[in-house]
């Protein structure tokens, strides 16, 4: 346990390659050919790492900062100690996950386990599979018949790929996850354990029971689509569940039976989204979110955490509570609630300060 770090960055960068990579503005005499290593918090950085500084209350730990080099903003200068290289940029973090993306590439999508191409002798690749060249099999694997993978693509441990299912190039698929009746696009992230394409969750109720109702649909996942560890998606009942291109879903989602989502949609932890919702582009959806079935939610619509949303959402729109309603009624209730709580707090305090039989000393 002598060398803690998990990922190691590409060869280290000259801070010119740095100004030259995020168009950020050298401050005062900066030493062009000092090579940065690493990233890492202001408080942790040392001599080889950058930073960045954006929030005042991370003030204390900008003056404190050993690091080499650090983002922040032109008005925010005069805050950083004495020996730091200053890049100024409009948007520090931003410039700070662009150096990253560069130092630590290998961290933007799950690797094999084994750390190689090729398929390993321990996985189990039908024979009708077809597998473009440059795929990575680690053990365990099972791949159906009639599979197409594109070259580039990594299958992990024990994950399954089932029959005539498509995956297309440069995609990772993790750990133990499943991938059942689905079409998938290129540079398709799906974290470990993810579920993709079973039964989606349809019973008609009948004299003897609930009636189990064939789910005969596929999974569509477009192009540069990332899902989070854990997150099922569901295949169509009678149509196809879709989710566009770019969209990045937490872990611990669960997407129902022909759900349509559409692209560069963010979809935060613990969602829950019912059958048959529609999810226009550029939409978000905070944590715990609950979408009841048949919902229209327009394009660049916000939801916020824990609200339920059972009516539809106006595209722009920012809703949240349960039943989710416009911000700026939320806003209004809250404002309300904190005032009752004062009023009742002050009023707990007066009755605090009377003597027994409720009577003043006067």
């Amino acid at each position: 346990m002598t060398e803690p770090a998990m990922f190691r960055s590409r060869e280290s960068m000259t801070l010119g390659e740095i100004v030259a990579l995020t168009r950020c503005e050298p401050v005062g005499a900066v030493d062009l050919t000092r090579r940065i290593a690493g990233i890492a918090p202001l408080d942790l950085a040392g001599p080889s790492d950058v930073a960045f500084y954006d929030d005042p209350g991370f003030l204390d730990d900008l003056g404190r900062t050993r690091a080499g080099a650090c983002f922040l903003k032109r008005t925010q200068v005069a805050k950083a100690p004495p020996g730091v290289a200053l890049l100024a940029t409009a948007r520090p973090y931003l410039a700070l996950v662009t150096v990253a993306r560069e130092l630590y590439a290998g961290a933007l999508r799950p690797g094999t386990v084994f750390g190689r191409r090729g398929i390993d002798s321990a996985a189990f690749v039908h024979p009708e599979a077809q597998l473009e060249d440059d795929v990575a099999v680690d053990p365990g694997a099972v791949i159906g018949p009639g599979a197409q993978i594109g070259a580039g693509t990594a299958i992990g441990a024990n994950a399954v790929i089932g029959a005539e299912v498509c995956i297309g190039r440069d995609c990772s698929i993790g750990p133990g996850a499943s991938v059942l009746h689905a079409l998938i696009g290129d540079r398709v992230v799906l974290h470990p354990g993810v579920r993709i394409g079973q039964d989606g969750f349809g019973y008609a109720p009948g004299k003897a029971g609930l009636l189990k109702v064939p789910q005969v649909g596929r999974v569509i996942i477009q192009d540069n689509v990332e899902i989070g560890a854990g997150s099922a998606v569901d295949r169509g009942a009678s149509r196809d569940t879709i989710i566009g291109e770019g969209t990045k879903i937490d872990n611990l989602v669960q997407i129902g039976h022909n759900v349509t989502i559409g692209r560069h949609c963010v979809i935060v932890a613990q969602t829950g989204i019912s059958g048959s919702v529609v999810i226009g582009d550029h939409a978000q959806l905070g944590g715990q979110v609950g979408v009841a079935d048949h919902i229209t939610i327009g394009d660049g619509a916000r939801i916020a955490a824990q609200s339920g949303v059972i009516y539809d959402v106006l595209a722009g729109a920012a809703v949240g509570l349960t039943p989710a309603r416009p911000m700026r009624d939320v806003v209004l209730l809250l404002r309300v609630w904190n005032e009752i709580i004062a009023a009742k707090r002050a009023a707990d305090e007066g009755a605090a300060g009377q003597p027994a039989g409720g009577k003043s000393d006067e």
